[in-house]
């Protein structure tokens, strides 16, 4: 049963659970028919029989998949944690910036911004803010590298 598997961890948990249960389903129903042949003369304790098998198997299936489940929500707790953890930092970066960064820097900014959110009909009269901004940027990009 070579079934391909993916890197993911909730990918290969299901082909992992997809494997078992295709090889604990053949088990169950190939090996184990002798009590059912026992109970031909009663064919209704022979599909008791079934759907108790049936219903073993499916608890089996749930329980591997709310495992797999339970694992790939550790991955994304763990993901969530790292990046707050960024957010955070980035945060006090730009507040470090900010702080570093002089009042015509900060109002260069400022403009750059608005002009490049505005419609490009309205980015004309503001092309002297914008010749003049490149100048200041680097500047502040350079001191925030070495932060």
């Amino acid at each position: 049963m070579n079934t391909p598997c993916y890197p993911v961890a909730m990918d290969l948990g299901v082909c992992q659970l997809r494997n078992f249960s295709i090889s604990f389903l053949s088990s169950l129903l190939g090996t184990e028919s002798s009590p059912l042949s026992l109970d031909n003369s009663s064919s209704g304790a022979s599909v008791v029989a079934i759907d108790n098998k049936i219903e073993q198997a499916m608890d089996l299936v749930k329980s591997h998949l709310m495992y797999a489940v339970r694992e790939e929500v550790e991955v994304l707790k763990e993901q969530i944690k790292e990046l707050i953890e960024r957010n955070s930092q980035l945060e006090q970066e730009n507040n470090l910036l900010k702080n570093l960064a002089s009042p015509e820097q900060l109002a260069q900014f400022q403009a750059q911004v608005q002009s490049s959110s505005s419609p490009p009909s309205a980015q004309q009269p503001g092309a002297a803010t914008q010749q003049a901004a490149p100048s200041a940027q680097p500047a502040s990009q350079s001191s925030g590298g070495s932060a």
